[in-house]
């Protein structure tokens, strides 16, 4: 073997960072991810809406220990690398971990045993399982998709994370008593249904719509946004624009007037309260 004594890298896009992501990455030295899913260059209609950001999709990688994170530029010119070229460039003194479903090189015609062929120190590392079935992050995506949240937080091993831009409000939760902070999706991300959701926000008990708040008529949001009520007293801690969705509680709907939605907001977040 090339590189029989070295250190081990995992490689793989690993969005989402999830139990399968998390058994390649155990006990390697350093990790090769791309910046943007391959997709998104050899056939963008099918590029999937990710887990995470990069940044968060870094930090999580780091947490399980690794020690340093190459993120490369996925271009055509590095889909169509031969297989020696690009062992010799990124893997060299490294023994490689990766997935059953890792391939590289022109066509992505090139795997595990096409760097074992060449020398290499390959080790494929079996799938985690839930429920019986495959952990993916397709699987994971299509929980999100149907608000099945503590699926996914099973799958990823921790609450999944919607990311956004925090934009000013309109004051409207204000004057109901229940006072928000408004995120607006990454559209590179996936999403939930429209709903009411139990979360966390930066560390505290909350409450969040996600919708457009069709109450509201002609002050409706244009797009989805995520409207957070924080529950508990606390300082908020750290800067990003990320809120835990816990559990699903209710889809977004029109009420009469504003006094029923007050009223239905009051008992969503008493069912919050009691479940504790």
């Amino acid at each position: 073997m090339r590189n029989a004594a070295c250190r081990s890298l995992a490689i793989g896009f690993f969005d989402g960072v999830h139990l399968g992501h998390q058994r390649i990455l155990a006990g390697v030295a350093k990790a090769i991810t791309f910046k943007t899913h391959p997709l998104a260059v050899l056939d963008p209609k099918r590029r999937p809406q990710l887990l995470m950001t990069y940044p968060e999709r870094e930090r999580a990688i780091q947490a399980c220990g690794v020690e340093e994170v190459l993120a490369l530029d996925f271009t055509p010119e590095l889909a169509a690398m031969p297989a020696a070229e690009f062992a010799d460039r990124y893997l060299r003194g490294f023994a490689v971990r990766c997935g059953a479903n890792w391939s590289f090189g022109k066509g992505g015609r090139d795997n595990a045993a096409t760097l074992q062929a060449l020398g290499w120190q390959a080790e494929v590392v079996p799938y985690a399982e839930y429920s019986g079935q495959i952990v993916s992050s397709t699987r994971i995506r299509e929980a999100i998709g149907a608000g099945r949240l503590t699926d996914a937080a099973k799958m990823l091993g921790r609450p999944w994370r919607l990311t956004g831009k925090v934009m000013p409000g309109k004051g409207e939760g204000r004057k109901l008593g229940f006072p928000t902070v408004n995120l607006v999706p990454d559209s590179e991300l996936a999403t939930p249904p429209a709903g009411v959701y139990e979360c966390r926000y930066r560390g505290l008990k909350a409450i969040c719509n996600y919708g457009v708040a069709p109450t509201f008529g002609e002050r409706a949001w244009a797009q989805n946004v995520c409207e957070v009520h924080v529950l508990e007293a606390g300082e908020p801690c750290g800067s990003e624009a990320a809120v835990e969705l816990l559990r699903f509680i209710r889809p977004e709907r029109k009420f009469a007037g504003l006094s029923a939605l007050q009223a239905q907001i009051r008992k969503d977040i008493d069912g919050i309260l009691q479940s504790v």
